[in-house]
């Protein structure tokens, strides 16, 4: 059974956008990036887990709440709304955790902007362009738009995103995973992506930095993750064994301790 942890929420503004941020808890500001279609209720099973920590999430232009753009937004300034985010609530520096497309702007967020950064967290990610594709099959049903449908996003939801989800399916049910019914928004949301590419410039991230991958992933193969943590000077990798692309979903139980011990390190 999932614990319910109070949060409270926030209206933000971002170059005129209006932006629906949530804060849950207290102790060190952890700023969280969710993953390309990701609301702020993703992180519902993870923030149990987080004890300790004040967390930081917000729903990124054209996705839940939050007011889509008239334009496409680069990584670089998807990472500096990281900052603005910071700035609405006075926070100097925060610990940065990142899942999948947000490990993206995570990345761009430290290299950009590495005063802000003091720990980082990448999860289910991978340095973009040059990076080893994913499953064919769970790249089709990821970008399709009727794998998102409630009934079919279940009987998919273990071919597309692999780990538990392939022995128990009905546990997407509760990870509010909707694609933006509004296909321009979902293309502007994808548009970072194209032309990225942190492999020139891993070695320059210079936070400790934690990498967590599930060993069946068939999204972002564990190969880039080990890729990764090779040519980042102060990264380690963490393999959770049996999960998935949502592995901080699926084994938040073991994945969290993993991460809380990390960021209180510092």
């Amino acid at each position: 059974m999932t614990t319910v942890v109070p949060t409270e929420d926030v209206q933000l503004r971002f170059r005129g956008l209006r932006i629906h941020a949530q804060v849950c808890g207290e102790g060190e500001p952890l700023l969280l990036y969710s993953g390309v279609w990701g609301e702020v209720r993703l992180w519902e099973r993870l923030l149990p887990h987080l004890a300790g920590f004040r967390t930081i999430a917000f729903d990124p232009p054209g996705i839940g709440r939050s007011q889509p753009p008239p334009y496409p937004l680069s990584m670089w300034s998807l990472a500096q709304m990281g900052t603005t985010v910071l700035d609405a609530f006075g926070i100097e520096s925060a610990h940065v955790l990142g899942a999948s497309f947000g490990g993206a702007v995570a990345q761009q967020m430290a290299l950009s902007h590495p005063g802000r950064v003091r720990r980082l967290v990448l999860a289910s990610t991978s340095f973009g362009g040059g990076a080893m594709p994913g499953n064919l099959e769970a790249l089709w049903h990821f970008i399709h738009p009727r794998s998102y449908h409630p009934e079919r996003l279940e009987r998919v939801a273990g071919a597309m995103f692999g780990g538990r989800l392939r022995a128990e399916p009905q546990l997407v049910r509760s990870m509010h995973i909707r694609r933006p019914t509004d296909t321009l928004a979902a293309l502007y949301r994808v548009a970072g992506l194209i032309g990225w590419t942190s492999l020139p410039w891993l070695w320059a991230i210079g936070q400790p930095t934690l990498i967590l991958a599930g060993d069946d992933d068939p999204v972002t193969p564990l190969v880039n993750h080990r890729i990764m943590a090779a040519l980042m000077p102060r990264a380690r990798l963490h393999v959770a064994a049996g999960g998935g692309h949502l592995v901080l979903l699926d084994s938040a139980h073991q994945v969290g301790p993993v991460i809380t011990r990390f960021l209180r390190e510092g």
